[in-house]
């Protein structure tokens, strides 16, 4: 059995001083506008702004969360954590998403209930709070705009601050309809619009993070074609318990049993085929597997095999 690795840093680290660096800026903006619209919320009574600043919370616990995530990340692979502390990012993904639900379906609810009986808001208090963080939001979108697809981190990062700037957006429309009509039902119909637009992307978020904790293959790798690929290799007579996952951003793992002729165990020619399929997964497909693990073995020994998977 024979692992094939490459020993460099990967594109889409989440542990790069750069990422980090931008973690780190964001995560201050952040708090600074959290800080400038609790203080909003308490003053004008606004369920809108009251729903954009505990969204502001959970953005700013997550950038939290990604920052000590990317940290972590650091630290090198040890005898009992073979892959470091890469999966942390994953892990850090799915709390923000879970805790952004739980805002959206708070919002959800206390939305109809104020379309029920609206409380007064000022307007122009609300407006001037709504503003201040719509700037702060978009401070942190052009920080964290540069690396939003490196990891999973930092693309919930970003997810939240657009829509956290979106919610900011929503509060101001709601400040003018107020301070403008008097209407104060208008802070209950921006506060939905709000969760409206948290709750499918938080969803879309669980769902991208669960399936690599069920170490479901690599989105965009055809394990089919990957299969048909690997018996087309000279020598090469069955593939089977043929598995692939994503440990972290950027790294796809690749394992599989490989039959090859009986042939190729005594004329030598098993180096060579072992060099074919790490090529094949490496550089043939649209994910590039770099970290695979393939097993020759000849036809015979599958007799030996305790279990077996397709």
């Amino acid at each position: 059995m024979t692992e094939h690795t490459h020993d460099h840093a990967h594109s889409g680290d989440p542990a790069a001083p750069g990422h980090r660096r931008r973690l780190a800026i964001a995560f201050g903006v952040g708090a600074a506008v959290l800080a400038a619209q609790a203080v909003g919320a308490w003053i004008t009574g606004s369920l809108a702004l009251l729903v954009d600043t505990a969204h502001v919370l959970t953005d700013v616990a997550g950038l939290g969360i990604a920052l000590v995530a990317a940290t972590l990340a650091l630290r090198p692979p040890t005898p009992q954590r073979t892959w470091g502390f890469r999966r942390a990012e994953v892990l850090a993904a799915l709390a923000q998403a879970a805790v952004l639900l739980a805002v959206g379906v708070y919002a959800l609810v206390e939305g109809v209930l104020r379309l029920i009986e609206p409380a007064e808001v000022p307007g122009v208090e609300l407006l001037v709070f709504g503003l201040v963080g719509l700037a702060g939001n978009l401070v942190g979108l052009a920080v964290l705009a540069g690396a939003r697809s490196a990891s999973f981190n930092l693309r919930a990062a970003f997810l939240e601050v657009l829509n956290d700037a979106l919610g900011s957006l929503g509060v101001i429309v709601a400040a003018v309809v107020i301070a403008t009509t008097g209407w104060q039902r208008a802070d209950a119909v921006a506060g939905l619009v709000i969760a409206a637009l948290i709750v499918p992307r938080a969803v879309r978020l669980l769902l991208e993070t669960a399936s690599v904790l069920l170490e479901s293959a690599p989105p965009g790798l055809d394990l089919g074609a990957v299969r048909a690929r690997l018996l087309a290799v000279d020598h090469v007579a069955e593939v089977h318990d043929l598995h692939a996952s994503l440990v972290a951003t950027g790294l796809p793992t690749l394992s599989a049993h490989v039959v090859v002729h009986d042939a190729c165990f005594r004329d030598g020619c098993a180096p060579q085929v072992l060099d074919a399929l790490q090529q094949c997964v490496a550089t043939e497909f649209a994910v590039s597997v770099e970290h695979s693990t393939f097993q020759l073995e000849p036809a015979g020994h599958i007799g030996h095999e305790t279990s077996r998977h397709a």
